[in-house]
């Protein structure tokens, strides 16, 4: 089995709510590209904490800005000007470029869609989103509104806080048709997730940005997944040439640590007022200063060279065993499996190798961390040659 809901024999019953599968891994330690368990265990991570981990665990100069900040100031009010929180700023602006220079600091990748959706609405004054089917968005009342599938499994709440209307994802075609001049917003992950490490393509968004300039939709990409340099691009939209009016960006920003941003371009930003949106512990000076090291590292240490490169060696290698065919982008990939996804997974679990799985029962995901070489994919190779087909 991949996953247990029991607690291990030497602890006590849990206090946390149960609403998570795990994996039969009781993580201790982690260092690189591993992780090791309480048990003796090395396993080699190519899931990095669900695509949170980009520059691996315990990176230096990531390290080094979290104890540096935190001994200067641990947090301090939106209230309150920080050098910090501007420098980070600036970072990102300039790291993401085509013309989105304003960031809004929140906490986690759900919060910056429902912000990026509830500002669409208030400028636009209309009353539909549009998403793509198999996308995932989060799990708050607008971002779950725009998931695919979330009304009939898990949404909770009694109503969607306004219309949505879903495009298939490979009909360029149908865009058309779906969104209109009632769109306030088109929200779309350019490489889908959980949708199996499906990358949308060029023709796809290219059809989106033309039909939210004809009807006055802002178009916002969700690269909360795909985005800060897991395609081998700062951002899939930069490995696109489309600039939307809105990004979304968290998971690998703060490796680890919990930060997000809504970055908007100066169409949006202008009409942005006072109190238009707001947060707590949004553009902490903790959070800020790991995201500045964050693109630092990826930017000094040639981290998107690395993502193209072994992602290349990855589709030109990886063809072994249950493995039909790979799809995705970078650092987001999908195996394809001539088998459940879940029984490869569970048998490279006992070769200590952790991947992911994804809503496509026949896709492997791998979300490794930016500095996964050539060497450990060969591993990888191995262990799926041992797999029967």
């Amino acid at each position: 089995m991949a996953t247990v809901t029991n607690t291990p024999d030497d602890v006590q019953p849990s206090h946390l709510a149960r609403v998570f599968a795990q994996y039969p891994i009781d993580v201790v330690h982690g260092d690189g590209v591993w992780i090791h368990a309480r048990d003796g265990r090395k396993f080699l991570d190519f899931y990095g904490g669900h695509a949170v981990a980009g520059l691996g665990y315990g990176h230096p100069r990531w390290l080094a800005a979290l104890d540096r900040q935190a001994r200067q100031i641990a947090f301090q009010t939106n209230a309150l000007p920080m050098a910090i929180r501007e420098r980070a700023a600036a970072k990102l602006a300039r790291f993401v470029g085509l013309g989105l220079d304003t960031v809004f600091w929140v906490n986690s990748g759900a919060e910056a869609n429902e912000n990026a959706l509830r500002m669409a609405f208030k400028l636009t004054g209309r009353t539909k989103a549009v998403a793509l089917e198999h996308g995932w968005h989060g799990r708050t009342a607008a971002a779950g509104a725009v998931t695919w599938g979330a009304i009939e499994k898990w949404y909770g709440f009694p109503r969607r806080p306004f219309d949505v209307e879903f495009a298939p994802r490979d009909r360029p075609d149908a865009i058309d048709a779906v969104v209109d001049r009632d769109t306030a917003a088109v929200i779309v992950e350019p490489v889908q997730g959980v949708g199996g490490a499906y990358d949308v393509g060029k023709p796809m968004l290219e059809a989106l940005r033309r039909r939210c300039d004809e009807t006055g939709a802002l178009l916002i990409f969700d690269e909360v997944q795909c985005g800060v340099g897991r395609t081998g691009s700062p951002f899939a939209a930069n490995h696109y040439g489309i600039a939307p009016d809105m990004l979304t960006a968290a998971k690998a920003l703060g490796n680890g640590f919990p930060v997000a941003a809504l970055v908007m371009s100066r169409r949006v930003a202008r009409q942005i007022a006072y109190d238009d949106m707001g947060t707590t512990f949004g553009g902490g000076p903790m959070a800020c200063a790991v995201a500045e090291a964050v693109i630092e590292a990826i930017e000094s240490e040639s981290l998107l060279a690395n993502v193209r490169t072994v992602s290349a060696y990855i589709r030109a290698h990886c063809l072994v065993g249950p493995v039909t065919g790979v799809q995705g982008l970078g650092f987001l990939l999908g195996l394809k499996t001539s088998r459940p996804a879940k029984q490869v997974q569970a048998e490279l679990m006992a070769e200590q190798i952790l991947t992911g799985t994804s809503g496509d029962a026949h896709v492997l995901r791998l979300l490794p961390a930016y500095i996964m070489t050539e060497g450990h994919v060969d591993r990888l190779c191995e262990a799926l040659a041992r797999i029967s087909p």
